[in-house]
């Protein structure tokens, strides 16, 4: 019931606010292209609620470039699957930012995905494998690692091609930690973040990009987020966590893999968590935020703060409504209650902002 009363509160909140005013307002953000569909969804969602009032402009430019112009303030907000480090927090800190929030928007998967005529989605991996792939180690699909692993799949004599992101990009992180929990091999030569040096492979920019190439060339074999893979048809492989069953990505099993104690400013990785069931390549997708929003340049006006603080609010409530049928996972409760104690804490000239559009949507 409370959480009835307070949907309906926020409605109520946002339509008076749409009613009592004729200023349109822009929000700037950029940055993941693994959140995008999502976002993109979100943004359509909340200018009809605002009867056009509100327009969200998100640019899908990689987790890289949206912290990028994030710290730069270019944008209201960035997105991004990569958490800010200690190093950029202390930047924003120094430069008059206060905190810069990491809010997790949603959760999802980073799937293996591949072209191989007449070979349908559930190909099975185990993390060695995947590493030695990427590593440039295993180079054929009649490869007989592959092949112990899928005994009842007839696979095509091709060569394999792998491609990889080009560019900065969260899912890279995601993907890449992973593997360097998986793999010593990798740990060692490679590791893991936003963008490395590849040991093998072509590049594409974007999710998009990725999962054109992998479209186009027989035998390729890269990574994507669950959406792109299903928005694109293209097959993507089953994989064994470390409780050594073999996992399908999907919702549950991706919030399976977040069920976990998170810090209160929610930066942690969930790759290849102790959850039996959970599907080991997962990552959240964080809206990065100021905590005085009036440090940040791109944010001009009092109204232009409270609408975004708003657009942030229903995106983490009812706006959470539209992440399953575009295959992301909702936020866990526990989630939900930390951005909420972060938009408490967001402040316009030392306003209290954000806990006064609380307040006003019955939170």
């Amino acid at each position: 019931m409370r959480t009835r009363v307070i949907s309906l509160a926020l409605t109520l909140s946002l339509a008076l606010v749409s009613a009592g005013t004729a200023q349109n307002v822009e929000l700037l953000g950029a940055g993941a292209t693994f959140p995008a569909p999502l976002v993109t969804a979100m943004a359509d969602d909340y200018r009809d609620l605002t009867d056009g009032r509100v327009t969200v402009n998100y640019q899908s430019i990689g987790s890289g470039g949206g912290i990028r112009q994030f710290t730069e303030q270019t944008v209201m907000f960035g997105m991004t699957e990569a958490f800010l480090s200690d190093e950029a927090l202390a930047a924003i800190a120094d430069a008059g930012g206060g905190v810069a929030f990491n809010m997790p928007i949603t959760l999802g998967d980073v799937v293996v995905t591949y072209n191989l005529p007449g070979v349908a989605t559930g190909v099975v991996f185990d993390g060695d494998t995947i590493a030695e792939i990427f590593l440039g180690t295993i180079t054929s699909w009649a490869d007989p690692q592959i092949a112990l692993l899928n005994p009842d799949v007839r696979f095509p004599p091709l060569p394999i091609t792998v491609v990889h992101r080009s560019d900065g990009s969260g899912t890279t992180n995601i993907f890449t930690n992973y593997l360097t929990k998986v793999s010593p091999s990798w740990a060692d030569r490679v590791g893991f973040a936003t963008s490395v040096n590849w040991p093998t492979g072509i590049g594409g920019n974007g999710n998009e990009g990725v999962a054109g190439v992998v479209q186009n060339t027989p035998g390729a074999i890269g990574y994507n987020s669950l959406v792109y893979a299903a928005l694109n048809d293209i097959a993507y492989g089953f994989v064994e966590n470390n409780s050594g069953n073999v996992i399908e990505p999907s919702l549950a099993a991706t919030s399976l893999a977040a069920d976990i104690t998170l810090p209160a400013d929610t930066r942690v990785l969930v790759t290849d968590t102790d959850a039996q069931d959970g599907y080991p390549i997962a990552g959240f997708a964080w809206m990065l935020m100021y905590e005085n929003l009036d440090a940040n340049n791109a944010i001009t006006s009092r109204a232009q703060a409270e609408e975004l603080l708003k657009f942030v609010l229903w995106a983490i409530t009812d706006g959470q409504d539209l992440s399953e049928p575009l295959s992301f996972a909702r936020i866990p409760a526990a989630v939900l209650a930390l951005n909420l104690d972060m938009i408490r804490a967001i402040k316009w000239q030392g306003e209290d902002l954000g806990a006064q559009v609380l307040a006003d949507a019955g939170y």
